[in-house]
């Protein structure tokens, strides 16, 4: 009988122990409750509980990924798009995370929703489509306003999708197509209008200097015979046809007189 009882106290006392005994991982904290009030935010490793007297809610100060849904949001220029985004936030201070709201990770994810919407309804739909940095910055600030009296710490925030309505996408292909012609004819005059005033120089040139046009008809004796060699070419010089150049000339002042 005596043994009995002594079985069962060591039963009680190690079902005592194993109750009261408890092991956090390195990225958890364990904010303790004793008779309804807050000790500590103890942990990692080993900690002790008194059963029926104290409470443990665990708290993971890892960072957290959070998808914000796509949300309807009416752009400022009476665009309707949907935008999603993602959210990254983790816990400094457990015990404001367990105390100040009642899931901080719901109030996070519902306070992201209406920030987004907020924000990206400010502006018009070429600011949301440029300026995603700028953005992405905006709501960064004011998550990590409103979430740090829950001891969240909203690190980062990035726009992941901008769905536009199919007749916007059209409009603004042909608005990109148009955009492409108006470069593109702007590009092509401009390279005319270069090599209109290269040309230009070119002749002022040759007109000051007789031997450039020497030099010019050589190369340009080259090139043929480079690209047709078939082509029989007997170069000639310019000089031999100044004679008939300066008869023509007496001749025609002749007429006119």
């Amino acid at each position: 009988m005596m043994t009995f009882d002594v079985m069962n106290v060591l039963v009680l006392i190690a079902a005592f122990l194993v109750s009261s005994l408890k092991i956090l991982r390195e990225y958890e904290r364990g904010v303790i409750f004793r008779l309804g009030r807050i000790i500590a935010a103890k942990g990692p490793g080993l900690i002790i509980l008194i059963p029926g007297i104290d409470k443990m809610v665990k708290v993971d100060l890892r960072t957290v990924t959070l998808d914000v849904p796509p949300q309807d949001i009416i752009t400022r220029d009476n665009v309707s798009v949907k935008v999603s985004a993602v959210v990254y936030f983790r816990v400094l201070d457990p015990i404001k995370a367990i105390v100040e709201v009642a899931d901080f990770h719901f109030a996070t994810s519902q306070l992201a929703q209406t920030t987004l919407r907020s924000v990206c309804g400010q502006g018009e739909l070429d600011n949301l489509l440029a300026e995603r940095d700028e953005i992405n910055d905006r709501i960064q600030t004011i998550l990590d306003k409103d979430t740090e009296p829950w001891g969240v710490k909203v690190a980062k925030v990035e726009v992941k999708e901008i769905d536009l309505p199919e007749e916007m996408r059209r409009a603004m292909a042909k608005q990109a197509e148009a955009e492409r012609e108006r470069r593109s004819t702007i590009i092509n005059a401009e390279g005319e209008y270069q090599a209109a005033q290269r040309l230009a120089d070119a002749a002022t040139i040759i007109a000051a200097s007789p031997s450039a046009l020497q030099l010019r008809y050589m190369q340009t004796l080259k090139d043929i015979s480079a690209e047709h060699n078939s082509t029989i070419i007997f170069p000639l010089p310019i000089e031999l046809f100044k004679a008939f150049l300066d008869g023509n000339k007496s001749s025609d002042s002749s007429k006119a007189t």
